[in-house]
Formats: structure tokens, sequence, C-alpha cells
């Protein structure tokens, strides 16, 4: 069968334009949906230097050729923009049930470009696309848009939104969908909000029947047998992604302090996932026709909603162990503030550790916060800024501009506290623990990320693991500290892999490394009988390859160096206390180890950037032709 041509939604809200474009099949097969096609679009659509907040700014929308076909892990969808957080290329992936219906109604991408003169939001009922006045919405919270809009148009849809903080420019605020499935990291949200659009809203369809269904149905239901098989999976459905907090605690790795430390004694068994399931957790939820149902939803009668979900483990670190809290309930009203508003908890906790730190310091002081005492371990402090910093108002006017340039606003040494790759804030995965998540934290082009790669467990004790072998990862560690040459092409290949999930809009939870339920053959067939796609795992790592490398050239055409390709100074310092006393990364041995990845992918030592062989290699020679 051959290859399907892409359908997308071109939509011009300077002119209140809505058209249809048609993406060959034979550039589809090469940027196959997700990520890949945003990164291609936005580099085809939109030259260098464009500010995140002007209309010029692109924001892509995709799924994959795949999106929709009823098996878990299969319903997620991509964002690609410009950043306003870091200037740099953004990117942000979400599952729920958006994604499979957008498909459903006949698109495989929405590319949005202006600026609308009021409030709209996007209704798409299969070909009926229109534009709707959206100001009736502006100003409230996502949970109050999800029911307004479900009044008015039925309960048979599904929304992807922005809240209040997304309306403020906040530049980590995200995309929603269901109140709690979230685009985060990149500052998506704000780009929403500087073209006055709120919301995204599909008709639900009916669900999608795959090319081969015998070889589907079987791959399929063999998930069942995967799960009962997996104790780790098990153990994931019972308390979720915190379900190792205290693991990493117990190790000495969990972020604590504004990442002074990884050691949390006083509270880390308070906030953890089998805390939650024992205390507020109501029930599980899950993405369309997924079987893991990892989601958390928690409830706190007059203080916590089950509408927004609960805490994930970066939500739990980042505004828990991180800002010195040992009270799970604020970790939930904190979540809760955070979807309500639209703020990503990783950007949105680091940041208030960040200005926390500043204030033991001396950095700041009362009087810059209006009163209020910013120290580790103060819920209350944590909650208001939470809001300040949705709102714009007082100190949070300056912490929604993101740790990095809020530390340039407010000078006195306060950059020497943020813990940011390329304007990004560092997520709860320590370095020192994970020196190849390490290297991925500081060369990933959207910069620190632990969902870009696999992470240095992923090969301890790891013996013959099949689906490492079927990529030719085939070195065992028994510490994950070890960094050596096969390691470095373990961060490569398995970047490589996550981006390819990321393209075809994969789970990381069910097609990753780490919960080995299914494996990359797998993929294969899962592109053979779900659509008639009789391809390879070669042809499927190029296009993962092609998706780190287009973002490379973007990032270089907007100035940034392999300067950039850094980690904060804190990690090269030995911790303090706890189990992990002493540890450290060797930064000598750091620079080396990226010196290295640079030769593996093929990019510039000198640059950092992609070499021209590289991208003829990728068939990305159109780039180099668009430069001259």
């Amino acid at each position: 069968m051959p290859f399907p041509e892409g359908i997308l939604l071109d939509i011009d809200l300077t002119n209140m334009k809505v058209t249809a474009k048609t993406l060959p099949p034979e550039i589809y097969r090469l940027y196959p949906g997700g990520s890949a096609l945003g990164v291609y679009l936005t580099l085809k659509e939109m030259g260098p230097n464009v500010e995140p907040f002007s209309p010029d700014n692109l924001f892509v929308l995709t799924v994959s050729p795949l999106t929709g076909l009823p098996i878990s892990g299969l319903s997620r969808m991509s964002i690609t923009t410009k950043s306003p957080l870091t200037g740099a290329i953004g990117d942000s992936q979400a599952g729920g049930f958006f994604p499979v219906h957008l498909k459903g109604n006949g698109w495989d991408g929405i590319i949005i470009k202006g600026k609308a003169e009021r409030p709209v939001y996007l209704h798409i009922e299969g070909d009926n696309v229109r534009l709707k006045p959206a100001e009736h919405l502006w100003g409230k919270i996502t949970g109050e848009v999800e029911r307004l809009l479900k009044k008015d148009l039925g309960e048979q849809i599904e929304i992807v939104q922005i809240g209040p903080a997304g309306e403020n420019l906040v530049r980590y605020a995200c995309v929603l969908n269901m109140c709690n499935r979230a685009n985060g990291r990149n500052g998506a949200g704000a780009v929403m909000g500087s073209k006055n659009l709120k919301a995204i809203v599909v008709s639900k369809t009916r669900p999608r029947k795959p090319l081969q269904a015998e070889g589907f149905n079987k791959l399929s239901k063999s998930i069942k047998e995967r799960l009962n098989r997996n104790r780790m999976m098990e153990d994931f459905g019972k308390y979720g992604t915190s379900g190792g907090l205290e693991f990493f605690n117990c190790m000495g790795f969990l972020p604590t302090r504004n990442m002074s430390a990884g050691w949390f004694p006083e509270g880390a068994e308070n906030i953890s996932g089998i805390a939650m399931a024992n205390s507020i957790l109501k029930s599980r939820d899950t993405c369309y026709a997924c079987a893991v149902r990892c989601k958390r939803v928690v409830e706190i009668s007059g203080k916590v909603s089950p509408v927004y979900g609960g805490p994930e483990y970066e939500t739990s670190a980042m505004l828990g162990s991180n800002c010195g809290i040992t009270r799970l309930e604020t970790i939930a009203i904190a979540n809760q503030l955070c979807n309500m508003y639209g703020l990503d908890t990783i950007s949105c906790g680091a940041t208030i550790a960040f200005a926390m730190e500043c204030f033991e310091k001396g950095i700041i002081s009362v009087e810059d916060t209006e009163g209020i005492k910013l120290a580790f371990g103060n819920d209350e402090a944590v909650l208001k800024l939470i809001e300040m910093i949705a709102k714009r108002q007082g100190i949070g006017d300056v912490l929604a501009e993101g740790s990095k340039r809020a530390a340039m606003i407010i000078g006195n040494g306060a950059s020497d506290v943020t813990m940011t790759v390329k304007g990004q804030e560092i997520p709860a995965h320590m370095p020192q623990y994970k020196p190849a998540l390490g290297i991925v934290y500081a060369v990933n082009p959207f910069g620190a990320d632990h969902q870009s790669s696999g992470h240095d467990t992923d090969v301890v004790y790891s013996g013959n693991n099949e689906r490492l072998l079927q990529l030719g990862i085939w070195k065992s560690y028994d510490s994950p500290f070890i960094i050596d040459d096969e390691k470095i092409r373990f961060a490569f290949i398995s970047q490589c892999f996550y981006s390819l999930m990321d393209t075809l809009c994969l789970c990381q939870f069910v097609w990753g490394f780490s919960w080995q339920l299914f494996g990359p053959l797998d993929i294969v067939e899962l592109c053979r009988y779900g659509i008639g796609w009789d391809t390879s795992m070669y042809e499927l790592m190029l296009a993962g390859e092609r998706r780190i490398n287009m973002m490379r050239v973007f990032n270089a055409r907007e100035g940034f160096t392999k300067k950039d390709d850094r980690l904060p100074a804190r990690f090269f310092e030995p911790l303090p206390n706890g189990p992990s006393k002493g540890r450290s990364i060797d930064e000598t041995d750091f620079n080396a180890a990226v010196k290295l990845y640079y030769q593996i992918a093929g990019w510039d030592e000198d640059t950092g950037n992609p070499r021209e062989g590289t991208l003829k290699r990728l068939s990305l020679g159109w780039i180099l032709e668009k430069k001259t």
C-alpha cells in the first residue's frame, strides 16, 4: 500500500482564513508526523530571527499516520513553535483523547500563523472548520472553559486550550487538554496566548480500523499478557510515576532545595506515590485505548478537584522536595493551580525553588517579594507564588520570565543559582546519578528534557535485553555512574529512538526502554499492520535522527552554539550530604563526552552544528540549498 498523503489545516488568524493543504507521500514519509513534521514545517515556512510572540511565529500541532489506531500508547500529539522560554526550537508532547479525534476528523496537523484581532477558538467538525469568538472564555481557568464549551457545543468534543498564564504570556505556560494533559516545558501556551487563540475544539469521531486486522489485533491484545508478567508496570499502575520518588531519595538523587542536594530525609516518604495511593488517590485515568492507566486522579474535599488529575513524579519533586515542601496536600493543590492556570509544573517548581535560594542567600528580600518569606518549606509561599506568576503580579511578573531571564533582571549573582540548559529548567532526574542523561540534557536542542532519550538505569543489569539489542545497544553496566564510549553511544542511539517515538506520537511508557512492554521491532509491525507501511528500523531511526538535526539547524540560525551545550556548574560540585555525599560529575570528562557525542552524531566539533555530509545523509540537503 502506498504511503498516505498528509492533510493539514492552515490557519491564518490575522486574516481569519482557513485553508487545507496536502503534503505529498514522499515528503510525509521522510517526516512521518509528530515532532519531525512540526520542525520540518517550521523550518520551511518561517524565517530566522522571528520573535516568539510575533504574529510571524508558527504554532504547529501534529499527530502521525498511526494516531487513532486502537492500541496502548498511541494517542499523542506534538506542538512545535519557537520557544518564548529559550528562543530555541520549542517541542512538547501530550496524550489524552484529542489526538485520536483530530486524526478521526481527517487532519494530520494544524499550522497556525498570525494573530487574531480579538480572542477566538478554532472549531473542527470534519471539513467544517470555523474560527469563533472567545471573548467570553478569555480570562477563565481551564475547568470553567471546558464546562462552558461543552455546554455550548455538547459533550461529544475534545478541547485543547490555554489558561490565564498563556493569556498573560508566562514564558513557560503550557497547552492543556482534559484540564490535566499538558504540552509543557517550552511555553507553547504563551504562543497561543500571543495569537489570541484560546482553544481548539474537535468533534468526537468513530474508532479507526487498522489495515491488517489480524496481525494488528494480535499485537494489541498482547499488551495484557505483557502487563501481567511485568512487575515494574504493576507497581507503576498502582503508584504512578512518583512511585520511584522514595527510591531516588534513598539513592541520594531526589532534587532538593533547588538541586543543592539530592537527599530529603525530612519528607520524601510523605510526598511519594505510595503515600498518594494510600491517602488522596481517587482513581486511575488513561488515554485512548490504553491499558496501562498511569494517570493519577486525586481528590481532597473542598480543596482539590479530580478534574485536574493529580501530581506526577516531576511535579511532586519540583514543587515538593526541590522547594522543601513536605506536605502532599500542598503539592496536590499546587498541581491543581498549575493545571487551572496552565503552567508547566517543572519550570514553575524550579523557578520558585530558584527564587527561594535567592531569598535565603539575601539576593532578594521581603521588600522584593511584597512581604512573602520565600524560605524553603514555606507551603503558603509556594501556592501564593503560583497564582502571582500566572497573573504576573508583583515578584510573579519577574518569575513568569523563567529563572534564567529572572536572574538577569534580579542580578546580584542570581544567575549562579539558576538550574537551566538553554534557558529551560532542568527536570527531576539528577545528572550526577545519570551522566549519559546529563549529556543529552546538554546537547538536546530544546533544553534539558528527561523524555528525549533513555536513562542510564536502562542499561544497568540489562544483560541480554532483546529490545536494546535490536538497536545495537549491547553493553550492560553494574552501576549507572559509569560513562565510557559505549555509554555515550547509548545516549546517541537512545536519543534517536526517543526522537522517533515523538515523531510517530508513541507514548514512552508503553514503547520506551524503561517499561519493556513493546520493543523496536514491534513498532515496525505496528506500521505494517496498522497502515500498510512496509518499513524497517533503519528507516524509522533515520526519521528520528532527521528530526534532531533539523532542530539543531533551527537553533544554529537563531544564534545558538556549542557554548549552549552545557550544564550548570552546581553539577560539577560534590553533593553535600546523604547517601550521595561527595558525588559529582567530572567536568573534564563531561566535556570530552560531549565532544565524542558530536563525533558520533556527525556534528562539527567546533560549532556543534550538523556537518554537510550528515545533512545530506539524512535527505536534508534542501537546508543547505536554502542557505545559499
